[in-house]
């Protein structure tokens, strides 16, 4: 099923896009969630003249990532957790964990954005991915310490 994109879908591609879809992804995901239309005629027709109205507002949510991601990259972020013996942490750092961290410093940033392969479970310093857009990712200096 051909469907054109409204929004960004991370996993799909970006807003305006004609794209060429399993009908029920398209049906039960995409259009009741309002990130794409059925590509018929009165939509592309449609979708031709806001074309330069998507262009537009993508490269500005590209460069508001992108300053979002300097801002993010200069900061570093300490969270203090209880471990035992050989640094281990008796729980672990989550993506919930580090939003609360960077919402402390005045940046709301969504948890699903943090990239972690698996939670943090010991003591030390780690680089931390956020995806802040499709073509933007910043690293962000995690430094965990043991809670006094």
């Amino acid at each position: 099923m051909k469907i054109i994109l409204t929004q960004d879908v991370d996993t799909l591609g970006l807003a305006g896009q004609v794209m060429d879809v399993a009908k029920g992804y398209a049906r039960n995901k995409l259009i009741p969630a309002n990130l794409a239309v059925e590509a018929s005629q009165a939509n592309l027709r449609m979708f031709e003249k806001k074309r330069a109205e998507y262009e537009l507002r993508a490269m500005k949510e590209k460069d508001r990532a992108q300053k979002l991601a300097q801002e993010l990259s200069a900061l570093a972020i300490t969270i203090a957790q209880k471990a035992g013996e050989k640094d281990k942490l008796y729980g672990s750092v989550t993506t919930m964990d580090l939003a609360a961290a960077l919402s402390e410093q005045g940046m709301n940033i969504d948890r699903r954005k943090i990239r972690l392969a698996e939670p943090i479970k010991a003591l030390g310093e780690y680089e931390v991915q956020v995806k802040l857009h499709t073509e933007v990712t910043a690293s962000v200096k995690v430094s965990v310490i043991r809670e006094e």
